[in-house]
């Protein structure tokens, strides 16, 4: 087999044991051997639009077998998958689309009406539930020419196996993530990348051939692909695909499958938490509860270790594939709250503003190094080189403290990103939307602590014009994701700032007055 990357991961594992389940989705079994057949008859139909080695394939749509024949129809081509955020609104999609330059957009059932509202230049081809193709085309416009031979670009002849010569230094796949300007960045991860990953996952949790892993978090994130669904792959196990979150129907689909591991953010673990079935619910198939996105509050460890469970918590971002740290079962308990130490192939140094070491204890910037960390963002070397140095240590932009262990725990963000049920909010985005609305003169969005979400944003608002919050908030629905929209709004006749202008964010994450609307 040529194909040294991702796209191959289908049809290696089909060819050790094509009978195995793969997937589980709506009661329906999908076999290894099945998802290697459809990705590489989604690869011809893919040849057959024209994609090449190199182009990108933009996919919309929830947890489904189809997104996974996606991943891999596209690295079979040697081309780049691009998965897209579902919660985000026209206007953010179709940014990312011509910035990557999609090729081809592939959608799934329910995504209708957002496509229907796309301008984006790419091919829209609608997907069926597991990744079938009507041969039909809709929305945006048919940028992208059809000709070609499927065979003569998928290397093999017209049906048969796919197999292009890629190499594991080529980018898999763009994965976007909000930048502080307020217009996310494509991060490009290598084939590589993603393997050093999954191997660093296998070394941490011990996953095995019969592992059967729910998959609720959404798999257009870094985390629930990347951390659950492609280790578990590759070791052959069972991933239950569920199309969204809901506490109760987590704790029927474990009893029913036999669920032995589950990835979530702390907000998901703490709404299962607060099910008053939690207390009695059959948990004794689980063996690893994975969690990550945002820090983990220790009564929420406590509360999973009375039912004789622990909590696998680590540290990483969309930038390193995304483990980074990782606080394995054997310190779990005497190090809770910590997010760990280094993964196995990775270092991580914690630095003063000056670039030394930080000592234990001492307040510094999260670095990362090794296989895992990306090649760099799409079309964007200066924001690249703002955070990949010539030394190869990745600068996160987050602050930690190690302590003489040299256990990290996770402090605050350099930047101002709100972290709420597990997306990344970054009050920038959310201040310039707000700002389009003639009724705001000035504007400012901070996180505030949220029993449910973690973290909600709430806005600050110094007004133009006589103003209510129930119109600024709806101003900004269908403009930006509605998990990016604050929760809360205060009005202000000013806002604070440092004598050279900058807004002081600490001073308006106190609590306010009960004036607070809505």
């Amino acid at each position: 087999m040529r194909n040294q990357g991702v796209g191959s991961w289908a049809a290696r594992r089909a060819r050790m044991a094509p009978d195995r389940v793969a997937l589980i989705h709506e009661g329906r079994q999908h076999t290894y051997g099945e998802v290697a057949a459809r990705a590489n008859a989604l690869a011809h139909r893919l040849a057959g639009l024209g994609v090449r080695r190199g182009d990108r394939v933009a996919h919309l749509g929830p947890n489904q077998p189809g997104f996974l024949d996606a991943l891999f129809a596209t690295g079979l081509l040697g081309a780049v998958f691009v998965p897209l955020n579902t919660r985000l609104a026209a206007p953010e999609l179709d940014y990312i689309i011509g910035d990557c330059g999609a090729r081809v957009l592939l959608w799934t059932p329910g995504c209708e009406a957002t496509v229907a509202r796309l301008r984006a230049d790419a091919r829209a081809v609608p997907l069926g539930e597991a990744g079938g193709t009507d041969g039909g085309t809709t929305g945006g416009t048919t940028g992208g020419t059809a000709g070609g031979a499927a065979g003569g670009a998928a290397g093999g002849a017209a049906g048969g196996p796919v197999d292009v010569d890629v190499t594991d230094a080529e980018t898999c796949m763009i994965m976007y993530t909000s930048g502080t300007t307020g217009r996310p960045k494509g991060a490009m991860l290598t084939h590589a990348n993603i393997a050093w990953n999954c191997v660093n996952l296998l070394i941490d949790v011990d996953l095995a051939s019969d592992e059967v892993t729910l998959v609720s978090a959404p798999m257009f994130h870094v985390a629930a692909l990347n951390q659950t669904v492609l280790p578990t792959f590759l070791k052959g196990g069972t991933c239950v695909l569920t199309g969204g979150f809901d506490p109760e129907a987590t704790l029927d689909l474990i009893a029913a499958y036999r669920v032995t591991c589950l990835f979530g953010v702390p907000a998901m673990f703490a709404a299962i938490a607060r099910s008053p079935r939690f207390g009695t619910a059959d948990l004794g198939s689980v063996r690893s509860l994975l969690c990550g996105g945002a820090p983990v509050p220790e009564p929420l460890i406590a509360a999973y270790q009375r039912r004789g469970l622990t909590f696998l918590q680590g540290y990483g971002m969309t930038e390193c594939s995304p483990g980074a740290l990782f606080l394995r079962a054997p310190e779990s308990v005497r190090k809770a709250g910590s997010a760990g130490t280094p993964v196995f192939f990775g270092d991580v140094r914690v630095t003063t503003p000056d670039g030394g070491d930080a000592g234990p204890g001492e307040t510094g910037e999260i670095l990362v190094r090794g296989p895992t960390v990306m090649a760099g963002y799409w079309g964007a070397p200066a924001e690249t080189r703002a955070v990949l140095g010539d030394d190869g240590w990745l600068r996160t932009g987050d602050l930690a403290v190690t302590d003489t262990d040299g256990f990290v725990y996770v402090r605050d963000r350099v930047k101002d990103m709100i972290i709420s049920g597990g997306e990344n909010v970054y009050p920038a985005e959310v201040e310039a939307a707000l700002l389009a609305h003639p009724a705001v003169a000035e504007c400012a969005v901070v996180g505030v602590p949220d029993a449910r979400w973690g973290e909600v944003g709430r806005a600050f608002v110094v007004p133009a014009a006589a103003v209510e919050a129930a119109e600024l908030l709806a101003f900004l629905d269908g403009r930006i994701a509605r998990y990016k929209i604050p929760k809360s709004v205060v009005f202000a006749e000013t806002l604070p700032r440092t004598a050279s202008g900058k807004v002081v964010k600490a001073r308006l994450r106190a609590p306010v007055p009960d004036r607070r609307n809505p």
